[in-house]
């Protein structure tokens, strides 16, 4: 049984157990969530799809940390301009443990 669900402004493909990175500070370590936001539900029998989300289904996770990625450099350059801007990113994360999914 896996399903989609959306968070963020981000859409991840989970099943029972797995773990995800969302790039977003949701709360603290041991913390329980739970998304609403399904949009597809799929077990062995039968799919459910979402107009854009499925009624009454749910993901629960629980935070098992929280942390930075590792870091990005953006590099602009215009060439025969002198135009060069190199700025670094670490991208917040929190780390989520898929422990239930309910129709």
């Amino acid at each position: 049984m896996f399903a989609v669900i959306e968070t963020n402004g981000f859409q991840f493909v989970v099943t029972k157990g797995e773990k995800i990175k969302i790039p977003a500070i949701l709360g603290e370590k041991g913390k329980e969530l739970e998304f609403d936001k399904v949009m597809m539900v799929k077990d062995d029998s039968n799919t459910v799809v979402g107009r854009p989300f499925v009624h009454g289904a749910r993901v629960k996770g629980i935070i098992r940390g929280c942390g930075r990625l590792p870091k990005v450099i953006v590099f602009k350059f215009i060439r025969k301009e002198k135009y060069r801007r190199k700025r670094g990113h670490h991208q917040d994360f929190c780390e989520v443990e898929i422990t239930d999914i309910i129709k």
